[in-house]
Order: structure tokens, then C-alpha cells, then sequence
């Protein structure tokens, strides 16, 4: 599965999003360092069911709303100088390696200070969190190949040595390619072979954007003075609210609302009669979610998944004619593909057997046979004909 990182400083509300995107145990205090282990979850992104166009009853969505799993890891909070070992720096990095994407939850409402301790609303500038997360993930790269730098610049003496795929190779970890490491070789006009310091430290800027690419999430929007929030607004920021939307999936679980996540409103349950607090929260979160069109906790999710990592969802099915396996379930499965992925690539991704083996697929919807290289399009339904049973 795909998995996102919940990354960003102490008390910056990142555990309140994690325990609301996943409904998970994680412990939530307005003190630093809350979260010290990494906390692992699964949240989900939404999309439209193809079962609502079909008119079929496929018994895996929620009123035509189907929610595809992805891993989220809630990291210990991050502060400046974590790339020298300050706080729990070396902790946190080393758990993104893992992280397809990162969502940077940052206190919109700039009430904790740059180490995660509370000064009031207003009184910090969110800026300034923005800009030390990719610093210290450039700078943690750059120590990573640092270490490496003078056996890759005694290989380089070596004719057929390739210092693209020395450097991919001691970036292992994070899923770079000689050929991205290429790229960005001559992008920035530079020559590895004889690069220093004042060369390495934009590369591996670089190699952190390719590699782990960022969303910016303010958070406690419903607590953000006007003045801050335009000046996010203007940086393109996703602004959320994380606490509402844990209240919300809460009161639902207790059948007190009903509300799916990333709906724009929610609903006071039939019967339910409301208590004079309850009225006045579920008033303050109706009033921020009316602002932000929803409370912004799923809209993040599916921004990381579709936008940054460019994903689209994929059907596959055995039976083409009832959109169903070989059980009767209907649209059993949906995968998360990258964009301009084949039906090969899906055959790989239901089982590595089945891709060995592939012969063809076929489109469900018009019945037709598709070629290995056919480009797949989000809300796809497939079936792979295999030899493998």
C-alpha cells in the first residue's frame, strides 16, 4: 500500500490528525513530544464507487463513496537542528524513509512557538515551519551522502565507474534512480565528479523533492487569525482541522451524526436530541467546515494520494460480464495505481504470478480486449486473462 508520513513540529496537532484520519490510539497532549515512537495506521482515500454509474449493488462503498486503504505513519515531531540529532531527530527521519509522501502539518494558528511550545495564538509565523522541514530532510540526505562522498570520489578515478548509480545505490532507501540523479546532475549544471559542499547541499534538495514530495497542511484552521490565514493562503496551503474532524467521526461512531469523511456537512442523526455543549460544538464545527468546504482532514489524504504521487483507482475483476470474482462480489478489489500504468502493471499488482503470465485483459465496460500496453484510466474496470490459475 501507499503510505504517507504525518511529519512537522511538536504539538503542531499532527497526532489529532493521524487518531482522526485512521480512528487509531495516539496519544494527544499540548506538550512537545507526545509522540515518540512512530504511530502506524490506516486511513483511507475517497472516491466515486463505479457501482453508482453501473447501477449495481457492489456492497464495498458507502452511498456510491468508496474508501481505498493507504498507510499513514504518525513520526515523532520534528525541531531545528534535527539533522544534528537535536530532539528526536535522527528518530523521525529515519522513520520517512518508508513514506511515499509526506503531509506537513504545521499550526496555522501560530499559537506554539518553532519547538512545539505553546505562546498563543498569532504569535508565531507558520512561515517559518514551512521552510526548517525541507531544510532538515536536504540537510539529513546530505549527511547520508557525505558519509559515502569520499570512497564515491575515489571510485569516480575509475573509468567505468558510474557516480549516477553510486549515489543510487547509497540512496537506496529512498527509491532514487541513476537516471533521476542524471537529471538533476544537469538541471542544477553541475558535475558530480567534482562537486562540493556548495554543489551537494542543492542536489540533495533536490533528490528530497523527487523522493519524499511534500504537502503543507495548516492545522487548527477554526483557531488561525484572519492575517495569518491569508498570508497561507497565498503560500497554497490545505488548511485543516483536525480536531473537528475527530469530534465528527466520534460523534458518528456514537450515531450521534451522520457523516462520511470529506463530506462538505454533516447531519444531527434522527431522534438524537442534543445537549446545550453538544449544540454549541457541533454550531463551531458546522461554522469551519462551512469556511473550508469539509474540515480538510480527507481532502489532504486525497490531495497526497491524486495530486502529489499522481495516482488513479483501478478495478480488476474475473467476470466481465457481472463486474465480479469468481465468489459473486461485485468490484471486490480497487487498486491504486500510478498514472499511466497498463494492464500488465495491474496483473503485477494482484499477484506477481498472474503478471508472469499474463496474456490480455479486457475492458468490462465495453467488453473489448485491451492490449499489455494499454494506458489505464482512473475508475477502470479490468480483467487479466492469465496463464497462471
Amino acid at each position: 500500500m501507499i503510505t504517507l508520513a504525518l511529519a512537522g513540529k511538536p504539538n503542531c496537532g499532527k497526532s489529532t490528525f493521524f487518531k482522526a484520519a485512521t480512528m487509531a490510539n495516539a496519544e494527544i497532549a499540548n506538550y512537545p513530544f507526545t509522540t515518540i515512537n512512530p504511530n502506524f495506521g490506516v486511513g483511507y482515500v475517497r472516491t466515486k464507487c463505479p457501482c453508482h454509474d453501473l447501477h449495481l449493488t457492489c456492497g464495498h462503498c458507502v452511498d456510491g463513496n468508496r474508501f481505498v486503504a493507504v498507510n499513514l505513519i504518525d513520526v515523532a515531531g520534528l525541531v531545528p537542528d534535527a539533522h544534528k540529532g537535536k530532539g528526536l531527530g535522527n528518530q523521525f527521519l529515519d522513520a520517512l524513509r518508508q513514506a511515499d509522501a509526506i503531509l506537513h502539518i504545521v499550526d496555522a494558528s501560530g499559537g506554539t512557538d518553532s519547538e512545539g511550545n505553546p505562546v498563543g495564538a498569532g504569535n508565531h509565523d507558520p512561515a517559518v515551519d514551512i521552510k526548517f522541514l525541507g531544510f532538515e530532510m536536504t540537510m539529513w540526505v546530505y549527511g547520508i551522502l557525505d558519509k559515502h562522498w569520499t570512497r564515491l570520489s575515489r571510485q569516480a578515478a575509475v573509468k567505468t565507474f558510474s557516480m549516477q548509480q553510486g549515489i543510487a545505490d547509497v540512496f537506496t532507501g529512498l527509491g532514487i534512480t541513476p537516471e533521476e540523479i542524471r537529471d538533476v546532475e544537469l538541471a542544477l549544471k553541475i558535475d558530480l565528479v567534482h562537486a562540493n559542499m556548495e554543489d551537494l547541499v542543492p542536489f540533495c534538495a533536490e533528490i528530497v523533492k523527487i523522493s519524499k514530495p511534500m504537502l503543507v497542511v495548516g492545522n487548527k484552521v477554526d483557531e488561525t487569525p484572519e492575517a495569518l490565514h491569508a498570508k497561507l493562503a497565498e503560500a497554497k496551503v490545505a488548511f485543516a482541522s483536525a480536531a473537528s474532524e475527530l469530534a465528527l467521526r466520534n460523534a458518528a461512531a456514537a450515531h450521534v451524526v451522520t457523516y462520511l469523511p470529506g463530506d462538505v456537512q454533516f447531519k444531527v442523526a434522527d431522534g438524537v436530541t442534543l445537549s446545550p455543549p453538544q449544540k454549541a460544538g457541533l454550531a463551531k464545527i458546522a461554522g469551519v467546515m462551512k469556511e473550508n468546504a469539509g474540515t480538510g482532514v480527507q481532502k489532504a489524504i486525497n490531495r497526497a494520494v491524486f495530486e502529489l504521487l499522481d495516482r488513479i483507482v483501478v478495478y480488476p475483476v474475473e467476470d466481465e460480464n457481472h463486474y465480479c470474482d469468481k465468489q459473486g462480489r461485485v468490484l471486490p478489489d480497487a487498486f491504486l495505481m500510478k498514472r499511466g500504468s497498463t494492464p500488465h502493471d495491474l496483473a503485477f499488482q494482484v499477484h506477481t504470478d498472474i503478471g508472469k503470465g499474463f496474456l490480455y485483459a479486457v475492458d468490462a465496460r465495453t467488453k473489448m480486449r485491451i492490449k499489455e500496453n494499454h494506458i489505464l484510466k482512473d475508475g477502470d474496470i479490468i480483467k487479466i486473462v492469465s496463464t497462471a490459475k
